[in-house]
């Protein structure tokens, strides 16, 4: 991709008429592909004795991460929220993980595919609350404390939808542009470090997407939260 080129969606590789086929989507498929054959490899032969392989190995230890980040921030058990959570954190970090393999252009350097993400989680958000608390428990949350507050959050929940498609693109677009100047500049120095860097970025960035949409989503749910104080601590 060109230095000048600010997004994979600027670049075409097939169109017929309004139906056009860039870099965003074929990368994107390439990750959901890698993702589902990785899946396949790690679930196959499942074992609960004493000797499983790595990959089952890799995979409990990634979904405990996960699960136990989860019951921290929302205090209730995991199970609910990990196939949202679990699934918006994998894409992501597999994208930005990506990017340091020479000839892939992260779809989450487009802002296309962080719109699609935080619209995902603008759903997500009120899908949560409405089954933990009911219909009217959760619409009642946006006249609280006082109903004069009803304009006011439902311009924060767009705007915090808003947020985080811009926040995950610029980061990883400025990221990207940055790294190619840098090794414009100075190619025989900066390569090792900038794949460092990106590798770091990269995992930052699907931390605080996913853990923002889990905040959200707590936050929908908080009463259900404080009626069952015991059983989902554990």
């Amino acid at each position: 991709m060109d230095i000048q080129t600010l997004s994979p969606d600027e670049v075409i590789l097939w169109q017929w008429g309004f139906v056009k086929l860039n870099y965003t989507i074929v990368y994107t498929w390439l990750v959901m592909g890698l993702l589902v054959f990785v899946s396949w490899l790690a679930t196959r032969r499942l074992s609960s004795g004493p000797r499983i392989s790595h990959w089952q190995n890799l995979l409990e230890v990634v979904v405990g991460a996960i699960s136990k980040q989860i019951a921290e921030v929302t205090r209730h058990r995991p199970d609910r929220y990990l196939p949202f959570i679990g699934t918006l954190f994998l894409f992501i970090v597999t994208c930005n993980l990506l990017a340091v393999v020479p000839g892939f252009h992260p779809p989450t350097s487009s802002l296309s595919t962080t719109t699609a993400l935080a619209l995902c989680v603008l759903i997500a958000v009120p899908a949560y609350g409405i089954a933990s608390q009911g219909l009217w428990g959760y619409l009642k949350l946006y006249v609280q404390p006082t109903p004069l507050m009803l304009p006011f959050n439902i311009v924060g929940e767009l705007s915090r939808t808003l947020a985080l498609a811009v926040r995950l693109f610029g980061n990883m677009m400025s990221g990207a542009k940055i790294g190619a100047i840098l090794l414009a500049i100075a190619p025989l120095f900066f390569p090792i470090l900038m794949h460092v860097m990106g590798l770091l970025t990269g995992v930052i960035q699907a931390y605080i997407f996913s853990i923002l949409a889990l905040v959200y989503i707590a936050s929908a749910t908080r009463r259900e939260a404080e009626d069952q104080p015991d059983t989902d601590k554990e």
